[in-house]
């Protein structure tokens, strides 16, 4: 998401980007331009939803993150966004963003997280994420898992969805990103791809997807600080299996050698165990 905003935005575009969780300002959820929402307007979207959530009983009251979307919308709308980068939330198929029709339907990759809503298979997450595949509009995922494939590739057939698997040898195609690790180099393959594929609509020259690359900035994503005469230290999310196979893997490539100390925070429902 943060690679193909700042694609368009290269381009003279007015961008809006939804995205979740936040790391420090509840703001970060909703930015146009990369400038996150004014508290003001946070408050104000608030009291104009009060009345509308006053309709709903408890238990059909709408979630959190249902309200929030709801806010990211009308914010949106009143930005005149020419373009919005909408990051889907917990799964696909039910989630709140799943409201929307998009240029293009974009799944990074297939993971064990969220078992209890999501189910307990690569299948089945899959058969959740591939719910934000609409008839007709074009798919694509950097997936690589067979029986996470076999389902999108089978979700896409029955919408009648040109599809598009991008592989890590596609990845030999970005000289330059700004985000660190090897499966950054994978997740600037499938922007690329993404853009690629909506140039009719969306016209982006070879210098702007440089531009776009290289300036990229995604805090708490592999996030190294370094302090003259202190430890260097690495901040990053990663919060499942798959997650953390991709960090361990990051950081052997970037500190070869390096025996590093862990501090590790998680939620309680996450499979921490070693």
């Amino acid at each position: 998401s943060a690679m193909l905003e700042n694609i368009y935005r290269a381009t003279g575009l007015r961008v809006g980007l939804y995205t979740s969780p936040h790391l420090v300002s509840f703001a970060e959820r909703i930015q146009v331009n990369r400038r996150m929402i004014p508290e003001a307007d946070v408050v104000r979207l608030v009291e104009e939803i009060q009345p509308l959530l006053k309709q709903f009983s408890t238990a059909a009251h709408p979630t959190f993150f249902e309200v929030v979307t709801v806010m990211a919308l009308r914010y949106f709308a009143e930005q005149k966004c020419d373009l919005v980068i909408w990051e889907t939330g917990l799964g696909g198929r039910l989630d709140a963003t799943n409201i929307v029709t998009p240029l293009a339907s974009v799944i990074t990759n297939i993971g064990l997280d969220h078992q209890q809503w999501l189910g307990d298979t690569l299948a089945e997450i899959a058969a959740e994420k591939t719910g934000i595949i609409k008839p007709g509009i074009p798919a694509l995922t950097a997936a690589q898992e067979p029986d996470a494939l076999a389902v999108i590739d089978a979700t896409a057939q029955k919408n009648g969805s040109p599809f598009i698997q991008v592989a890590p040898h596609h990845a030999s195609r970005i000289s330059h990103h700004a985000l660190v690790g090897e499966h950054q180099q994978l997740n600037a393959a499938l922007a690329l791809a993404t853009v690629d594929l909506l140039q009719p609509q969306i016209p982006v020259s070879a210098a702007q997807i440089q531009s776009g690359l290289a300036s990229v900035n995604w805090p708490g994503r592999f996030q190294i600080i370094r302090r003259p005469g202190r430890k260097t230290i690495v901040l990053d999310g990663a919060h499942n299996p798959a997650g953390v196979e991709v960090l361990a893997a990051a950081l052997k490539s970037q500190f070869p050698g390096a025996q590093p100390t862990l501090i590790l925070g998680m939620l309680a429902d996450k499979d921490w165990r070693p």
